[in-house]
């Protein structure tokens, strides 16, 4: 059995993909500080979804649901919960799945060992994109709704929740007019 377990190392090994990032999985939604989920975003508390449709169709559905004309669409969008103003704003992120695969890179070893020019260089390395939205909430003061402890924390979640769930299930940014 000794001697077995090394050769069953090599062969897992030698026939997989090493993965050098992964996107996360989030099941339904997830809230938390926006820059731990990627860098480029805001220090605010957002509220984060994976977007499995097409790009630019969030940016087309709030811009067709608060009737926008396609103005200041991404950033501070005027929105009522329970008679009070808050402000939308929204951020669409790629998280790649990146990995290294191994066969490719042993094969194209063997070809030029033997003197043969390698056929599967574009093949070393995979990436595969997952697509996210987080939005954040400010109220009139612009401070942070979703942070812990903040009196509207809850009123906001629920709101994100239903225009994610009314975003997810419209086929088009069109249906968005006939559901307001």
């Amino acid at each position: 059995m000794k001697k077995l377990l090394p050769f069953l190392f090599l062969f897992f090994f030698t026939f997989s993909c090493i993965p050098t990032r992964i996107a996360p999985n989030i099941k339904d939604d997830k809230v938390m500080v926006a820059r731990k989920f990627k860098r480029k975003l805001p220090k605010d508390y957002a509220f984060i979804f994976e977007d499995p449709k097409d790009a630019n169709e969030f940016y087309n559905f709030i811009n067709a649901k608060f009737d926008l004309e396609f103005q200041d669409v991404e950033y501070n969008v005027p929105i009522l919960i329970d008679g009070e103003v808050f402000f939308l704003s929204f951020h669409e992120v790629e998280i790649p799945t990146k990995t290294i695969n191994l066969v490719p890179m042993m094969i194209d070893a063997k070809l030029e060992d033997s003197g043969n020019d390698p056929i599967f260089e574009d093949h070393y390395f995979s990436r595969i994109g997952h697509w996210y939205l987080a939005l954040t909430v400010t109220n009139q003061a612009m401070e942070d709704c979703l942070k812990p402890k903040h009196a509207s924390r809850v009123k906001a979640i629920n709101y994100l929740r239903k225009l994610q769930k009314q975003y997810l299930s419209t086929s088009n940014y069109a249906d968005a007019y006939f559901r307001n």
